[in-house]
């Protein structure tokens, strides 16, 4: 069976998407729609923006939502996917991407979800790392221990987990862990996502996904939550504003999708992060990627 995955936030990079658009009419099409749609140039922040620009979480999300949708869509009848994931903002490239949500409907959404975001990273001092080469039960510990509130964000691979917390906390955490960590880095993020930072902003985005309409996707969505496939509307809109204060559980995620039959993995989108973590979670797997 072949799975799908969608990347998320931290994977764009100056100049994306713009060979996507020099060679397709269908991705000229989308990208002018999507400039329409945000009511400013988000093509030109892609295509001509520096790494700071686009680190911004307003620009972020919305250039790899549309790098990742517009790949798909160019791949018309080869898209078959038996089922998908996305990790954090990819939840929703999946979603469009198997018909849950329209174009518009999606893009606005992201616009929504990456503002209220950056509200909030503008007025609290947070951030992100990557810990690699710890188990997931001693970075937590971990993190319990420091003064300020510093908490695991992503479950990526089983020695690689992202924390998220306050700047300070955020530092205490990383100097506890490396030491015995095989590298702990910071992300390319503006704010503490997927942790109680993101508190504030759970009733904009939920008014959001109540004024946004879904439809039944074309195959199971394995959402950051649980892990666990879903066809199911309303479960899906409720997970996705979950997500928001919850960490994403994406080595669960991955050993779901193979439990259920998945052999072949391809990720759509920037970057060749998904693919790796795959192949960390599961060597045997065979993955592909669509860039």
């Amino acid at each position: 069976m072949h799975a799908y995955l969608f990347p998320g936030q931290g994977t764009q990079f100056p100049g994306m998407g713009k060979k996507l658009y020099e060679k397709s009419e269908l991705a000229q099409d989308y990208f002018n729609r999507a400039n329409e749609i945000l009511g400013f140039s988000i093509s030109d922040v892609m295509f001509e923006g520096s790494a700071k620009d686009l680190k911004q979480t307003k620009y972020a999300q919305p250039a790899i939502f549309l790098h990742s949708y517009i790949l798909a869509k160019t791949m018309g009848t080869d898209f078959k996917p038996d089922m998908v994931a996305g990790h954090s903002l990819g939840e929703i490239s999946a979603l469009a991407a198997i018909d849950a949500l329209d174009f518009e409907s999606a893009l606005r959404l992201i616009s929504k979800r990456a503002s209220a975001m950056q509200k909030v990273c503008e007025v609290e001092n947070t951030g992100m790392a990557v810990v690699v080469g710890l188990y997931d039960v001693i970075v937590k510990n971990i993190c319990d221990q420091v003064d300020g509130v510093v908490v695991p964000a992503n479950y990526n691979a089983l020695q690689q987990v992202v924390i998220s917390g306050e700047k300070k906390a955020l530092k205490e955490a990383c100097e506890k862990l490396r030491p015995g960590a095989a590298r702990v880095v910071n992300l390319p993020v503006s704010g503490a996502f997927h942790s109680p930072f993101m508190e504030p902003i759970i009733e904009e985005f939920s008014k959001a996904i109540a004024e946004t309409e879904f439809n039944k996707p074309i195959c199971p969505i394995y959402q950051n939550i649980a892990g666990r496939p879903t066809e199911d509307v309303d479960l899906i809109k409720k997970n996705l504003i979950d997500q928001l204060t919850h960490p994403v559980m994406w080595r669960h995620t991955i050993l779901h999708m193979i439990e259920d039959g998945a052999t072949e993995f391809t990720e759509i989108g920037p970057g060749n992060f998904l693919r790796g973590l795959v192949l960390q979670i599961n060597k045997k797997m065979v993955t592909h990627g669509l860039s």
